[in-house]
């Protein structure tokens, strides 16, 4: 079986010798020295002042808008894992769906403006497929409007904008480390941010609020990273190089085998960037194709994601009345190919070939 993803597996050897030393520190949990060096080695590897790892990408998005006490209406995207919206409404705000590019399927800066009102106190946009936002456009928006600014950057890792990495952006920016993302910790996430007021809340808020084992200085959860998930971090923070070089070379693959097809994938403009080519979307004519191509794929034992669908503005529970047109088109439209690291040139091929059997 083909599936949409797999996770990078570290040698065993390396995970059981980590195993075994947190056994002997018999810490398992609560800042332990896995986490700890794991949040050190992760500062310097995004080059960020102040980070904060917690158990997953989600939390982590719940926590950046407590930290940054948001409240009323929050502009976002309909793009994107419902991790993004459900975090909002979790913290008893409101989603604004402002429609997206259709060359990146982020956040369109042009049309943000027209959604701002009186109620307005943030942009909570996600980098899409790891592909990074408009950053200077959104950051002039919130800087004229009074606007803080967060950044879904779960599908960012070590992606670049101007040689700086996209953990760098918006007054708080937070990835997920979940099994199957490029960088994993099993489960896990991290918070980053630029100003030592802001990292305070965010210890703060991951712990209960504790200041000291008797004394809270305020309302806080239970966020914390265990030592088990530290460690396979830190394994695979060791192996990050050549788990990025296998991406992009399959993701280039990809990119020769659907030259001259009728499905298409996205033509990035990579000036100034440097794109970890995370995930591989292609795009069909209609949603019937679309199904056709799953049904035949999964008759040939190939499983893959309608990778985001629905378009967030249409969920049930979220009863927007924002219209986001192209959105809502992508959304219908859209598979995304296997990328993991041990899939092979030739699963690849036949991928492709069993989508054109029927394209």
């Amino acid at each position: 079986m083909i599936t949409a993803t797999k996770p990078f597996s570290p040698p065993i050897e390396k995970y059981q010798d980590a195993v075994n030393q947190i056994f002997e520190n018999n810490w398992f949990t609560n800042h332990g020295p896995f986490v700890t060096k794991l949040e050190k080695d992760l500062a310097i590897f995004f080059n960020v002042p102040y980070l904060v790892l917690v158990t997953n990408g989600t939390i982590a998005l719940q926590i950046a808008i407590k930290a940054l006490e948001l409240k009323n209406e929050i502009i976002t995207t309909p793009y994107s894992y419902i991790a993004t919206t459900s975090s909002i409404i979790w913290e008893n705000c409101i989603p604004r769906f402002v429609d997206v590019q259709d060359s990146t399927l982020n956040i369109d800066p042009t049309k943000i403006v027209e959604k701002i009102n009186s109620k307005t106190t943030a942009i909570l946009a996600t980098n899409v497929y790891g592909y990074p936002c408009d950053f200077d456009q959104i950051k002039l928006i919130a800087e004229n409007h009074n606007l803080k600014v967060i950044y879904d950057n779960a599908h960012g890792f070590a992606s670049k904008y101007n040689e700086v990495d996209t953990m760098n952006f918006g007054d708080i920016s937070t990835i997920s480390f979940h099994a199957t993302k490029l960088f994993h910790s099993v489960e896990g996430g991290a918070i980053a941010c630029q100003t030592k007021e802001i990292y305070d809340k965010l210890i703060l808020l991951r712990n209960f609020g504790h200041t000291s084992p008797t004394s809270f200085g305020g309302l806080g959860l239970n966020a914390k990273m265990n030592e088990l998930c530290a460690a396979m971090g830190s394994i695979n923070l060791s192996l990050i190089e050549s788990i990025l070089l296998k991406r992009r070379e399959q993701w280039d693959l990809y990119s020769q085998l659907i030259k001259n097809e009728v499905f298409c994938s996205l033509r990035y403009n990579n000036k100034n960037i440097d794109f970890n080519k995370a995930y591989f979307p292609i795009f069909f004519k209609d949603e019937k194709i679309l199904l056709k191509v799953l049904s035949h794929l999964e008759k040939n034992e190939i499983s893959l994601r309608r990778y985001f669908y629905p378009s967030l503005n249409l969920i049930e529970y979220v009863n927007s009345k924002d219209k986001c047109p192209i959105s809502e088109n992508i959304s219908k439209r859209v598979l995304c190919l296997p990328l993991y690291d041990s899939l092979s040139i030739e699963e690849q091929k036949l991928v492709i070939e069993k989508i054109k059997e029927v394209c």
